[in-house]
C-alpha cells in the first residue's frame, strides 16, 4: 500500500503544480471582443482605400492651408505610425498579465468616440509627424495595407487575452484590447480628416 502511495506522489506533485500555475495562463479573448476588433479593423482598412481611390495627384497633394496635411500626407502618417503602435502592443502582451489589479482610465465607448470626435485636435509627435516618409500614395497605402493584413490575421487567430494585459505607463493605463481598438479608431480620425480635405470648397475638381 505504501509503495502505491509513493508511486502516486509524482502525479500528485504534477497536479499541484498545474493547479497553482493555472492562473498564470490567460484565457483567449472572448468571441465578442474578437469580433468587435475584426469588424472595426476591416472597416477602417477598407475606408482608407475607398477615400483615396481614383484621386488625381493634384487632389492627393492639395492642402487647405500651408500648415495642414494633404491626403497623401495623412496616409503617409498612418503608414509611419501604425508600425510603432503595433510594436508597442506586442511588447505589452509579452509582459505577464496585470490588469487584475489595475483599472483602465477609459471605457470602450471612450475609445470608440475618439475615432468619431474631431472637435478636439491633437498635435502629432513621436516622429509620426514625418509625413513625407512616403512620397507617393501607392507606396504609403501599400505599407499601410500590408501591416493591416498582419494585424487582422493576429486578431483572427490569436489566443492572447488582450484584456488581461495593461498598456501605458503611470496613470494613463488602458488594457491591450482597448489599445488595439485605438489603433483602428486613430485611423478613423484620419479618415474623417481626409473627408474634411475633400469637402474643402477649394479642393481640386480633378
Amino acid at each position: 500500500m505504501w509503495q502505491n502511495a509513493f508511486r502516486r506522489l509524482p502525479l500528485l506533485a504534477a497536479l499541484t503544480v498545474c493547479l497553482f500555475a493555472a492562473p498564470c495562463f490567460a484565457a483567449p479573448m472572448s468571441a465578442e471582443d474578437r469580433e468587435h476588433l475584426l469588424v472595426h479593423f476591416e472597416m477602417t482598412t477598407q475606408m482608407v482605400a475607398e477615400q483615396v481611390r481614383g484621386l488625381s495627384a493634384a487632389q492627393l497633394e492639395y492642402k487647405a492651408s500651408p500648415d495642414r496635411w494633404s491626403i497623401r500626407e495623412v496616409v503617409s502618417h498612418l503608414a509611419v505610425a501604425e508600425p510603432d503602435y503595433w510594436r508597442d502592443l506586442q511588447k505589452s502582451v509579452k509582459v505577464a498579465p496585470d490588469m487584475s489589479h489595475k483599472k483602465s482610465v477609459n471605457t470602450d465607448a471612450d475609445i470608440l468616440w475618439y475615432g468619431i470626435d474631431r472637435v478636439v485636435h491633437t498635435k502629432t509627435g513621436g516622429g509620426h509627424e514625418k509625413v513625407d516618409t512616403y512620397k507617393n500614395m501607392e507606396e504609403a497605402l501599400g505599407k499601410f495595407q500590408v501591416l493591416r493584413a498582419t494585424m487582422i490575421e493576429y486578431i483572427t487567430t490569436t489566443n492572447d487575452d488582450l484584456r488581461a494585459h495593461s498598456f501605458g505607463d503611470g496613470v494613463e493605463i488602458i488594457d491591450c484590447w482597448q489599445w488595439m481598438l485605438e489603433i483602428s479608431t486613430h485611423a478613423e480620425r484620419h479618415i474623417q480628416q481626409i473627408r474634411e480635405i475633400r469637402n474643402d470648397p477649394n479642393f481640386p475638381k480633378k
